[in-house]
């Protein structure tokens, strides 16, 4: 059974979305944490996983519990996207950093990357695939994207923890690199230590930089669906290499269902702060 939990922390209500199973052996039922989706009033449907979203239960609450001004929150957020896709494909990177910005002073960055830049640079790439948007404006648009993520990641460094160090790349051929830069500002701002050796690395470049810094995951991004037997090439070579290094492979290529097998965990719709759990080392006990 799937449900919502409500947690209230400081008079804000938090929202988490739960799974409950039986536990045989102890006779008793356990919850796990599928999802967390955040503050109340800015949970939308859209946040639900798609396997939950139509769930009765979930439906329900989500309709019981809808504020007055999730609606005007939703329509902000179309014109932030809006007004993004403009300064993207136009070069005005400034434009970019005030809407940013502007966005931070109420929400988080996971939001904004999820919620707004990934939601466009999906719609620049797609415009750019039916021939609606030249190759030249996608390439502009991808290069401000890229900076723009790295101001953000200049501006939120902080000192590193060391909660875990992380590879992240692409598999040879593969040249979308934005997930990566993505992945790699919001775990620096979790206390990560991350490399990014995107795009487009050979495996043997990859394994002798794991031998250098001893990484504690490896994530594996790939965005075009030809880039998937490069992946899985890419994580056997890695398994062969360490045996149990967790390795995480996600990205756009799986959204079309794919079922390719890899020697290491495909990762699809998990938000970025489950990413940031699900590459974090385990404690030794």
């Amino acid at each position: 059974m799937v449900y919502i939990r409500k947690k209230k922390v400081k008079n804000i209500d938090y929202l988490y979305l739960v799974k409950s199973t039986w536990d045989k052996k102890l006779k008793t039922s356990k919850q796990e944490t599928i999802k967390y989706l955040g503050v109340i009033d800015n949970v939308t449907q859209d946040d639900i996983p798609e396997e939950y979203r139509n769930n009765p239960k979930i439906q329900a609450f989500l309709l019981e519990n809808t504020p007055k001004d999730r609606q005007k929150r939703e329509k902000i957020i179309e014109t932030l996207q809006l007004q993004l896709f403009t300064c993207l494909t136009e070069g005005d990177l400034d434009g970019a950093k005030k809407i940013h910005t502007a966005f931070l002073l109420e929400n988080s960055l996971d939001q904004f990357y999820e919620k707004v830049l990934n939601q466009v640079m999906e719609k620049i790439g797609t415009m750019w695939s039916n021939g609606i948007l030249s190759v030249a404006t996608e390439h502009v648009a991808s290069n401000i994207a890229h900076s723009l993520i790295k101001i953000i990641s200049e501006s939120k460094k902080i000192h590193r923890h060391n909660v875990g160090k992380v590879i992240l790349t692409t598999p040879v051929g593969e040249e979308h690199s934005l997930a990566c830069s993505v992945l790699e500002s919001f775990l620096m701002n979790k206390g990560f230590i991350t490399y990014n050796l995107a795009p487009s690395t050979p495996g043997e470049s990859v394994i002798n930089f794991m031998k250098s810094i001893s990484p504690d995951a490896v994530i594996i991004s790939i965005t075009l669906g030809d880039s998937i037997a490069s992946g899985q090439r890419l994580t056997k070579k890695i398994r062969e290499y360490n045996k149990k290094i967790p390795i995480f492979v996600g990205g756009q290529a799986f959204t079309s269902g794919s079922k390719a097998k890899f020697d290491g965990e495909v990762i699809t719709d998990l938000s970025l702060s489950q990413i940031s759990k699900v590459v974090r080392p385990k404690k030794k006990r």
